[in-house]
């Protein structure tokens, strides 16, 4: 029963996520199009790319980060940890029970971005740290590159249990996706608080959810009318 409704969460999201995309696409290409404000961002994320397609793809960082973000967020769910493995290719994280948060958030939470920007912002108030903004905003480039890159390899070259676990591929695959986009338009407004605006893309994306299922139930409601009149 928890797996239906969960199915039909997913179905219902569908069209907010694909919508949602659109909309983080748009606020990427604003970014993006501003190259003096962006271009550290930017190389920060070519050049991870660069190594891990190129000479090293991070698997036991990545491998660390994703059992970490298990955990913690186990123990955010009151949750008790009984063992954690962190190997070069794989780990796991035993516990007393879960949820789908749980089994999902190394899927959507940039460890490394988050740890970046947490350092970043606490040494901040003890040391100027304006003048090395570029470099800040090159290594949180290079951590976004880390975990979308990482995310998509990790749920696509392998069949993973936490999707079946979280309530089957289908959910799972839908709340990533427009989880993932929100992280990254967060982000971007964070970094980039002039050329993103969030409001007005929230509001783009809730009126054409709400027009994308008017039109669906319009359509079902004159499909049962042409039915019952025949």
């Amino acid at each position: 029963m928890v797996r239906v409704f969960k199915l039909l969460l997913a179905f219902f999201l569908l069209p907010t996520a694909v919508l949602t995309c659109a909309e983080t696409v748009r606020i990427l290409l604003a970014v993006l199009g501003n190259v003096g404000a962006a271009v550290s961002f930017i190389m920060g994320v070519l050049v991870y790319c660069g190594i891990h397609y190129g000479y090293y793809n991070f698997s036991r960082p990545y491998v660390f980060a994703h059992e970490m973000t298990h955990a913690l967020a186990a123990l955010l769910c009151g949750c008790r940890i009984r063992e954690v493995s962190v190997g070069r290719d794989s780990g796991f994280v035993k516990m007393d029970r879960c949820n789908a948060f749980v089994v999902l958030a190394p899927y959507f939470v940039p460890a490394y971005v988050l740890l970046t920007a947490g350092v970043y912002l606490i040494t901040d108030l003890f040391v100027d740290l304006t003048p090395y903004r570029q470099i800040f905003l090159f290594v949180i480039g290079f951590f976004t590159a880390f975990h979308f890159v990482q995310t998509f390899k990790t749920l696509f070259e392998a069949d993973q249990p936490d999707l079946k676990l979280a309530g089957g591929k289908v959910f799972s695959v839908v709340i990533i996706t427009l989880a993932n986009l929100v992280v990254l338009a967060l982000v971007l407004k964070a970094l980039f608080p002039e050329t993103v605006c969030l409001a007005q893309g929230g509001k783009n994306v809730l009126a054409g959810t709400v027009n994308v299922w008017r039109i669906i139930v319009n359509y079902i409601m004159e499909q049962a009318v042409n039915a019952a009149s025949k």
